[in-house]
């Protein structure tokens, strides 16, 4: 009986393979990406067109310009208009049902053109042409530099504190033997799961009704001030990873707990604070819905996030719209990507007991 010998592949056509699979994995992760980010390119994109570009149904998805010709004195649009079996540009002097009136840009000299045919169904000529004057305008008509210190105060404060508060409860529940502390921790993270509509109505009587903070910051600086359930596990699972060791021989050196959290727990857990520190500044910049409820009142002390909505006093138009919410878009990009280092280098969270 024959004896079955598998076939051999050779170091060619592994490489071939391996080639060919990496280049599928990029390729599908490309078109992933470009997915992902297609509604950022389309605001980008937006931003940079004119209204008259906007308003016409026909004109290219690109930023573009129509051209223009002017001819005794008054401006007309050029179109590409189909002659003689080609393609020529054409100012459209007097459009009409059945035959227009064109006049050659290059040849003006030669007189009007007769063309027959609907003018409607052809397409204008346009360049390409970006503009600035959405973002120019926008800037002069909105209060960035008020508003702006206004969400940097809620930001850094409530930041502060939301810091410290997590960090002191994630250090007890990491390094202290608490009596039910493993049930306070599961009642901390079940919190999560709590939406927060919920919590509107509550929260909203108790700020208004009993402690009369409605238009002022405290409804957004007070909460953050007694830690966040989501900081605290991050905090206290990268706690957990730090070796009691190190507690033992700083206590030996006469170190107290908070000398320990201090000079050894910190210094080891820079990437996971910062991580907190980046996601609390999101979370705090982009928050309208808290924000409009107690200071919608005060437009003094409105935030960064109102100015998403500072299009609609220019009748909504769709550049204005997407203008602003770049401009709102810009400082978290760019923190993130002075900070990307720090922010990714802890995001792997583990559970294990040290």
């Amino acid at each position: 009986m024959k004896k079955f010998r598998p076939k051999r592949v050779s170091a060619l056509g592994l490489r071939l393979w391996e080639f060919t699979g990496t280049a599928f994995v990029n390729l599908f992760v490309c078109i992933l990406l470009t997915v992902y980010l297609s509604p950022l390119s389309y605001m980008i994109v937006t931003s940079i067109k004119t209204h008259l570009q906007l308003a016409d149904g026909r004109a290219p998805l690109w930023p573009a310009q129509a051209i223009t010709y002017t001819w005794q004195g008054t401006v007309y649009d050029v179109y590409n208009v189909p002659i003689n079996g080609g393609m020529r540009q054409l100012a459209l002097v007097k459009p009409t049902r059945t035959v227009s009136d064109f006049i050659d840009p290059n040849h003006p000299e030669a007189g009007l053109i007769h063309w027959t045919g609907s003018w409607r169904s052809l397409y204008k000529v346009y360049v390409p042409s970006a503009t600035l004057d959405n973002f120019a305008e926008l800037w002069k008509s909105v209060k960035y530099i008020p508003i702006l210190g206004n969400t940097l105060f809620v930001v850094f404060v409530s930041g502060i504190g939301v810091l410290c508060s997590s960090i002191a409860v994630a250090y007890g529940m990491s390094r202290f033997r608490i009596p039910g502390g493993n049930l306070l921790f599961l009642l901390i993270i079940a919190t999560i799961m709590i939406p927060d509509s919920i919590l509107i109505v509550p929260s909203f009587v108790i700020f208004t009704r009993v402690l009369n903070w409605d238009g002022s910051y405290l409804p957004l600086i007070a909460p953050p001030l007694f830690g966040s359930a989501v900081y605290i596990f991050l905090l206290r699972q990268k706690f957990k990873s730090i070796p009691r060791d190190l507690d033992e021989a700083a206590m030996l050196d006469g170190a107290g707990p908070l000398r320990i959290l201090v000079s050894v727990i910190l210094p080891q857990s820079i990437p996971i604070v910062a991580t907190v520190a980046l996601l609390h500044f999101f979370n705090m910049w982009n928050e309208l819905r808290i924000s409009s409820l107690y200071l919608g009142i005060r437009p003094d002390l409105q935030t960064m996030a109102f100015t998403a909505q500072a299009a609609g006093g220019y009748g909504a138009t769709s550049e204005m719209l997407q203008t602003s919410t770049l401009l709102l878009l810009v400082a978290p990009v760019v923190i993130l990507l002075l900070s990307q280092r720090f922010f990714m280098q802890d995001m792997v969270i583990t559970g294990t007991e040290k």
